[in-house]
């Protein structure tokens, strides 16, 4: 897109805004457009990550991560662990409430780890070791291991999808794979399901009911203190649109900005760019469909992975120079696990070496059905790079386009592409998520229906079970490293690159927790007189 392009397409989506923006909106009413809407609100059923961060508006968590990545109680007082690491002892700060007027209990916890864990792929890991998980009393559970699991606290703190959100044991208990539409939490914010309307805006408003911790906020960790009344979540598909809005100030704050126009906003003085590196960056992937044919052939899962050329996606994407990097580790460039084991057949992209597989696994033009996000424009842009590099090679590309919201609940089926299947997801996979083998939508769910893709390798569920016993630091890099070889190998995954984005908010909001997730406590609208 030409500058000339986006400055027109700016201008006209002022237009439409200007009207709105002449109406001034209550200093205690936050708007936020985030990259795609929201259509499942029960973060167990669900890893869409747009369902993650409402899940941290209006549940509280056990265990946080702070600013430095350490664990945390949150709505713990205390834990404790055994000289053995045997045995947990968990205990609930006094005074916790739901939204809706009861208190917070240890049955409430027990029953919402369980059915976290039923869909979660470090969840089950955890409580396939485990020998009981017991309520004490009102305030107090345990967990009791039958085996050595090195990641207990990792587990129940973990920041990403699928998080552990509290709720009341009457809604936990209910079938983990039926998404809930009831949202009772003890969080700082109370989903208005009354003022839902689909297509267009989610709103918060301030639980009165919450009880921040006493210290300060600190990443994901400390006191939630809010301090505005309403939060609103806007639904804006149109990258224009969304970024017009924000520079008349209709809006306050947009998730993750098109690199196209990131220069256009940074010459504006009333708006802000936050940026996030390191656990903050996204790798992009392509997630073929191992259930079904033609990605349950090896050889033609390998053809994908040595034609995919990592500097012409990143080039195709727009991204800008300092925000992106070819990344071939399964596990984000930026974290502790990063290496380059297992990926010397495919670091220079081979289109003839493609084509020469595809012919030895006797593929002859069946259809591969790529499903196409359009409205989450990385994703966007991904898959058209990723569709065209394909064609090159002899795949017959068929592409069914949609919205994110669309797109990740047809992900879930498992048929064949005559009957409403796929063969190929590109996506976008967050830091926190890729960090470690136990968080990997490409490892932790290996051989489980829990991450659509259904990529099943014994070598793996080995290592990864070896992984999960090891507590010497040194041992586990060299079992991820065994890992990201069979994922290689296997091809769980293919990885197209790694990324940032930078986040463009008013100028007046302060307080913004910088943790790669949106999040919307300790935040404030101050006056121009005050700033």
């Amino acid at each position: 897109m030409t500058a000339r392009t986006l400055i027109q397409h700016l201008f006209a989506a002022a237009a439409l805004m200007s009207s709105l923006a002449a109406t001034a909106q209550a200093p205690s009413t936050l708007k936020v457009v985030l990259d795609g809407e929201i259509k499942i609100v029960d973060p167990i059923a669900t890893v869409n990550y747009r369902t993650r961060d409402l899940a941290y508006m209006v549940f509280d968590m056990l265990i946080a991560t702070d600013s430095k990545g350490n664990y945390k109680p949150q709505m713990l007082e205390s834990f404790a662990v055994s000289r053995d690491r045997m045995r947990y002892t968990f205990t609930l700060r006094p005074g916790l409430e739901f939204s809706d007027g009861a208190p917070v209990t240890a049955e409430d916890c027990v029953a919402s780890i369980k059915r976290w864990a039923a869909r979660d792929g470090l969840g089950g890991q955890m409580m396939a070791s485990t020998k009981a998980l017991k309520v004490v009393d009102k305030s107090t559970f345990t967990l009791e291991l039958a085996k050595p699991f090195g990641y207990v606290i990792e587990a129940i703190g973990k920041p990403s999808s699928n998080v552990l959100a509290i709720m009341p044991a009457r809604i936990a208990s209910l079938d983990a794979s039926k998404p809930i539409s009831e949202l009772v939490g003890s969080g700082p914010f109370v989903f208005r399901k009354d003022l839902w309307v689909a297509g267009n805006k989610m709103v918060l408003e301030k639980n009165k009911r919450y009880r921040p911790r006493p210290e300060p906020a600190d990443g994901l960790a400390g006191g939630k203190q809010v301090h505005i009344d309403r939060l609103e979540l806007l639904v804006m598909p149109d990258p224009a649109t969304k970024v017009a809005a924000l520079q008349v100030g209709e809006v306050d704050y947009v998730q993750q900005v098109p690199f196209d126009f990131m220069p256009i906003l940074k010459s504006n003085k009333e708006i802000s760019l936050s940026t996030v590196r390191g656990i903050g960056d996204y790798l992009a992937v392509a997630r073929p469909n191992h259930a079904q044919p033609p990605f349950n052939n090896l050889k033609v899962r390998q053809a994908l992975q040595v034609l995919v050329d990592q500097p012409q996606v990143l080039a195709g994407l727009g991204a800008i120079p300092e925000l992106m990097t070819e990344c071939h580790s399964v596990y984000s460039c930026s974290t502790k696990y990063k290496t380059n084991a297992g990926t010397d057949s495919f670091r220079q992209p081979n289109l003839e070496r493609a084509k020469a597989l595809l012919k030895e696994a006797g593929y002859k033009g069946e259809k591969v059905v790529v499903l196409h996000t359009t409205d989450v424009q990385t994703i966007h842009l991904l898959s058209t790079v990723l569709e065209e590099q394909m064609r090159k090679a002899g795949f017959n590309v068929e592409v069914q386009a949609a919205d994110w919201a669309t797109v990740s609940q047809r992900r879930f089926n498992k048929e064949v592409v005559e009957k409403g299947g796929w063969s190929l997801l590109p996506n976008q996979w967050f830091g926190f998520d890729v960090a470690s083998p136990l968080t990997h939508y490409g490892i932790a769910y290996n051989c489980t229906n829990g991450y659509p893709g259904w990529s099943c390798d014994e070598e793996t569920t080995r290592l990864l079970a070896q992984f999960t016993a090891e507590m010497e630091e040194s041992k586990r890099q060299a079992l991820a490293d065994k890992l990201q070889v069979r994922a290689h190998e296997s091809v769980s995954i293919v990885v197209a690159g790694q990324y940032t984005f930078s986040n463009a908010y008013r100028s007046n909001l302060k307080g913004l927790l910088a943790v790669g997730i949106p999040v919307f406590w300790n935040v404030e609208k101050v006056s121009a007189a005050s700033r």
